[in-house]
């Protein structure tokens, strides 16, 4: 567990070749806020002198599930895994719980939490995720003085428990009377959590005659997706409340152009860290307390300067 890398800090990252000793990494993709993610392991495991393995797993489920395989004939001490798919994480579980090799689940979280064994999950509460971003909206629409507003809610990758649960969230609000605006939702789709994807969605909304009041995205990336698409057609941004989650550095960018409105920052470079700290704990054979939570933090324009070098 405590060997160390020798020569260049980070020559065993993102290779095939896995040791026993390598806490083993497979992430999702390389999107923007999981490279944050991948760095935070990167840097974590780093400081404290623990080689670690990264692969990319390029949103394929059997890719991923081929990588832990290889992991375990390694014989790594551990293994962190960014899900593809949080609904396809049992035969990975099982796998690492047969060989008795802890797995620290990281950001997404597995819907076979109960069946983790040795393993367990780092990342942040997402019914606080989509809860914050909606009430902030709703903050903002009662201060314009509205008492219902019509709402475009741009979903997730619907295989990721974190855009069901942000979905589900703003559905919450609206019920429970939260907000104390009315939230109408005209239409609700899945943008897959791509910028490109998201304006495309957002093109389509708007030639269909869609003018909401809200925009209100599961991540940043759509969001931006989304100001571009209405940018382009020309709409005045002050006319359209936009909110995401992560408070990635280009949403922060977008929110200091006065274009986006609301955000959640997700803490990703300690996500990265618990989750080399977790595998490290319990390769030592110490008690974790699963789930270990990352807050997440409401950001607005009024805070958003103390945030523009956390991600």
């Amino acid at each position: 567990m405590k060997k160390i890398l020798l020569g260049a800090a980070f020559a065993a990252l993102m290779t095939s070749s896995a040791f026993a000793g390598d806490i083993g990494v497979s992430m999702a993709n390389s999107d923007t806020f999981l490279t944050v993610l991948r760095k935070g392991i990167e840097k974590s495991a780093a400081d404290k002198g623990q080689s670690v393995v990264i692969e990319i797993a390029d949103d394929d489920v059997n890719k991923q599930l081929s990588q832990v395989q290889n992991f375990i004939a390694a014989k790594v001490d551990a293994i962190i895994v960014n899900a593809v798919d949080t609904s396809a994480t049992a035969p990975m579980t099982k796998l690492a719980n047969d060989a008795g090799i802890p797995i620290v689940y990281v950001n997404r979280q597995p819907i076979d939490m109960d069946a983790l064994g040795k393993g367990a999950f780092v990342g942040s509460n997402e019914v606080d995720s989509g809860t914050l971003e909606t009430l902030e909206v709703c903050r903002i629409l009662k201060e314009a003085g509205k008492t219902e507003a019509g709402i475009l809610i741009m979903v997730g990758d619907l295989a990721n428990q974190a855009a069901v649960q942000r979905t589900k969230d703003i559905h919450d609000v609206n019920a429970g009377d939260k907000c104390g605006v009315k939230l109408n939702v005209i239409d609700e789709q899945t943008a897959g959590w791509d910028p490109v994807k998201a304006q495309d969605l957002m093109t389509n909304w708007i030639a269909a005659g869609h003018k909401p009041e809200a925009v209100i995205s599961n991540n940043d990336n759509m969001a931006i997706g989304a100001i571009n698409a209405m940018k382009a057609a020309g709409w005045d941004m002050k006319d359209v409340i936009v909110g995401g989650v992560d408070a990635t550095q280009e949403a922060l960018a977008y929110m200091k152009a006065g274009d986006l409105d609301v955000t959640v920052f997700q803490n990703a470079a300690a996500q990265g860290s618990g989750a080399v700290d977790t595998a490290i704990k319990l390769t030592k054979g110490e008690k974790v307390e699963s789930p270990v939570w990352v807050p997440f933090e409401l950001v607005t324009p009024a805070n958003m300067e103390q945030y523009l070098s956390k991600n």
